[in-house]
């Protein structure tokens, strides 16, 4: 089995982690400064979102430069040696690369508009003509370009031009972006939008759909299907040249930002050598209901579609979406439940930083975001959004690391932050947690030791357990002769009942018990247990 089927994640929005030279801009410097940290965390690899040139009109991932590094995050040697400190504390780091588009800052792109006959002429997609195409964020992806009287496409936001990977230099030249950071030590790649990669090459109009806005595991939406813009047959060939490329440097990891239902988000995997991406998001599961049915189908569909030697990630929040203690009503008991999960079944666990502590958003004006994406819908009322639960200003849940009660959370000595600090950090902070016996942050402590601890809960395989009480949901991981069960309590109310003898390794609640073969499971309350050989 891969390394990169057994590590936990834990995500880095590099710009509000940790500011090291109290501009009010989380930086390079300042997550090798928290190193010990995350290591005392127990989490096994970084994912750093995007630190390289950028103009930052989408803050990262509108890139000018794929080999440098932008100057409020340090400098290549702050990369170089965030990369040798993370591996001195025995951890891997996987950049996030953004290969669908470029800046329109980039000098490719500034090239490539200024005439039809340049060198770079054919590096990006043009069209005299519009099609109907819509970008992943609303509108028309087509813009116009005077300099040489064509339409660009972008996928996403219209300063984001896509790159045309049906040009071979193209193509090349990205892999040797790949290659000199794979050079560098780089464990690997979470990949942006690496659906979108492909369009059709005939340019076809996209159907029309009844359907008005996109859903995680369901991409159409502004009335139109997605078939000749996403998910394209060379999207996923795509993925298995990557990974020869990858190949190259040994165990890399290529993590996947893809949307589209299981079946879909399979495909980039590879056939039944694994030779494609190693992982890939399913998001659906960032809409979660606090179920135990809906867990226990979610369960049911994942195991089906990535069973060995596949393997899924759970993620319940990303620097896109809400935090998920925002889908729990900011209760503290639901997601030190929503984690014995994420931490226990089969699956690599990727968790977004601050939400070890559960730090909440923030809801802040669209109208001045700094966030690109609230600008384009700012004459929709907010509570459209909220009643649909979707995240438009990603400003609210990128707000700095809450680490202490002092001035800006201990986030920065700054007189001013680039985004707030949320109001609530003299409550919700690293160090009073540390502080608190069950806290949300030592209960992930724990939970992560046990599962560096006990391989089952890496390798072994998952069965659900039938016959629980309503609410309760039950699953085992089984390697050879190891065998251990989990069992949640989704209601607030307490179930008793019987199951065969055991010893617990971990209780979520204090008043959780487990007698012979009697188990009586607080509200909220979960626990794991060794059954015997």
């Amino acid at each position: 089995m891969p390394w990169y089927h057994k590590t936990s994640i834990y995500q880095i929005y590099p710009r509000s982690f940790y500011d090291s030279s109290s501009n009010g801009i989380g930086d390079l410097r300042g997550i090798l400064q928290k190193l010990d940290y995350i290591q005392d965390l127990g989490f096994e690899t970084l994912w750093i979102s995007p630190f390289f040139s950028s103009p930052q009109a989408d803050f990262g991932y509108d890139i000018s430069n794929f080999t440098d590094i932008a100057p409020e995050y340090g400098k290549m040697d702050d990369a170089l040696q965030l990369i040798a400190g993370v591996h001195k504390k025995g951890m891997k780091i996987i950049f996030d690369i953004v290969m669908n588009h470029t800046s329109a800052e980039h000098p490719w792109f500034k090239e490539s508009r200024s005439s039809r006959n340049n060198p770079k002429a054919g590096w990006y997609i043009w069209r005299d003509k519009p099609n109907n195409w819509k970008s992943m964020t609303g509108g028309s992806g087509w813009h116009y370009a005077k300099e040489r009287g064509q339409y660009y496409w972008s996928s996403f936001l219209p300063f984001q031009p896509d790159l045309n990977y049906r040009n071979l230099e193209v193509k090349e030249t990205m892999f040797d972006v790949v290659r000199f950071w794979l050079d560098k030590g780089v464990d690997g790649f979470r990949l942006d939008i690496f659906n979108a990669i492909y369009k059709d090459v005939e340019f076809r109009d996209n159907p029309f759909s009844f359907k008005l806005l996109p859903t995680e595991d369901d991409p159409l939406g502004f009335f139109q299907e997605v078939k000749y813009t996403l998910n394209q047959p060379e999207s996923f060939e795509f993925a298995k040249e990557l990974r020869s490329v990858c190949n190259e440097f040994g165990e890399k990891v290529l993590l996947g930002e893809v949307s589209g239902n299981k079946s879909v988000i399979r495909r980039f995997l590879g056939d039944e050598i694994n030779n494609g991406l190693g992982l890939v998001f399913d998001f659906e599961m960032l809409s979660f209901k606090f179920t135990a049915d809906y867990f226990r189908k979610l369960i049911q569909d994942i195991e089906t579609h990535f069973s060995d030697p596949f393997m899924p990630v759970y993620v319940f929040s990303n620097h896109d979406r809400h935090r998920s203690i925002h889908r729990l009503g900011n209760d503290i008991r639901k997601a030190k439940l929503l984690h014995l999960l994420q931490l226990t079944v089969r699956g690599v666990p990727c968790i977004y930083y601050g939400e070890e502590i559960g730090m909440t958003d923030l809801p802040m004006p669209f109208n001045t975001a700094l966030d690109p994406i609230p600008h384009k819908f700012r004459y929709v009322p907010r509570f459209v959004f909220d009643m649909l639960g979707l995240t438009i200003s990603r400003d609210e849940v990128r707000t700095p690391m809450q680490w202490d009660g002092t001035k800006n959370a201990g986030f920065s000595s700054a007189e001013k932050t680039w985004l707030p600090v949320h109001w609530n950090y003299n409550e919700i902070n690293v160090e009073k947690e540390n502080k608190e016996e069950d806290s949300l942050l030592k209960v992930i402590r724990a939970l992560l030791k046990i599962r560096r601890e006990e391989i089952p809960l890496q390798e072994g395989s998952l069965e659900l357990i039938n016959g629980l009480p309503n609410g309760v949901l039950g699953y085992s991981r089984r390697l050879e002769h190891e065998k251990i069960v989990i069992l949640l309590n989704f209601d607030e109310w307490e179930k008793a009942f019987h199951m065969g003898s055991s010893d617990y390794i971990f209780k979520l609640s204090p008043k959780d018990e487990i007698k012979n073969k009697a188990i009586r499971l607080d509200g909220f309350g979960g626990v794991i247990i060794k059954i015997p050989k």
